[in-house]
């Protein structure tokens, strides 16, 4: 089955009807049949993000729960040291610490496709085995 890791922007444009990207977003996501994977560093980005939309805490949590969305959680000492590493090695890009932890993802479960608004940084981005991530947002069909 494919799986598809999923970043903080694509999550609050398909929450948030006014957010420019909602219509590619949701066009895209409701065409998935697939897997959805992310870290709690985004859905806690996430759930700051979606607070001043009516409903939004809420809409996240039935999204994750209704796509059966797998989220892990990479907040123990060893994986907060490889993030940090990762954001000053990224730091001009920038990369936060949900973009490092989605990184990190990638290569813990060897997926490297992603949803992703940050193109600029998911393009530059590459695990410790200098593995690229491709934004399904840019790939055809």
């Amino acid at each position: 089955m494919r799986t598809w890791l999923v970043d903080t922007g694509p999550l609050v444009a398909y929450l948030d009807a006014n957010d420019p990207a909602n219509s590619n977003v949701s066009r895209t996501w409701d065409r998935f049949t697939g897997r959805i994977s992310t870290t709690s560093a985004v859905i806690t980005e996430v759930m700051h993000f979606v607070s001043s939309v009516p409903g939004g805490s809420s809409s996240l949590a039935e999204l994750v729960v209704a796509s059966s969305m797998e989220v892990f959680d990479l907040t123990q000492p060893p994986e907060l040291l490889e993030a940090a590493a990762l954001m000053e090695r990224y730091a001009d890009i920038p990369m936060d610490f949900a973009d490092a932890t989605l990184v990190l993802l990638a290569e813990a479960i060897e997926v490297y496709d992603i949803l992703t608004l940050d193109r600029r940084g998911f393009a530059a981005f590459r695990t410790r085995e200098n593995r690229p991530l491709r934004n399904v947002l840019d790939m055809d069909g």
